[in-house]
């Protein structure tokens, strides 16, 4: 795996099922690991070799999901040269996932509203006609 998190960034990462109470549009989500087309974005972690978060493989939105992802074998993934990666730390801000376009077009949510935008572009896609 190139860009392996530190176990400082893993610790800063909730447990599993603490933030069982948050809705999926305000989960946090702490790293973003990507390959070929496949993305994986964490929200909780066990602490060993558990996350659990959200799921796009090959870039499939509609089969998309939230589950769980095992650490050890998103390390052990190749295809010929290529291998797992995690955006740095200077580069990935952590962010609700609503905030996150994939997660947000796979989910088929609006973009979050915001003070200076047009309330008429809030609210679910299909009450936009999007």
């Amino acid at each position: 795996m190139w860009n392996e998190p530190t176990r400082k960034r893993l610790a800063k990462i909730p447990g599993l099922y603490e933030t069982e109470a948050v809705p999926l549009r305000e989960k946090r989500i702490h790293l973003h690991f990507f390959m070929a087309g496949c993305d994986w974005y964490v929200a909780e972690y066990d602490g060993d070799d558990l996350f659990w978060g959200f799921a796009i493989l090959n870039g499939d939105l509609q089969n998309a999901e939230w589950g769980y992802i095992s650490f050890s074998e998103l390390k052990s993934l190749k295809v010929a040269w290529l291998e797992v990666d995690c955006e740095l730390e200077e580069y990935w801000q952590v962010r609700k996932a609503e905030e996150i376009e994939n997660i947000r077009r796979a989910e088929g949510w609006a973009p979050p509203c915001r003070p200076s935008r047009d309330k008429a572009k809030c609210g679910p896609l299909s009450e936009r006609g999007s």
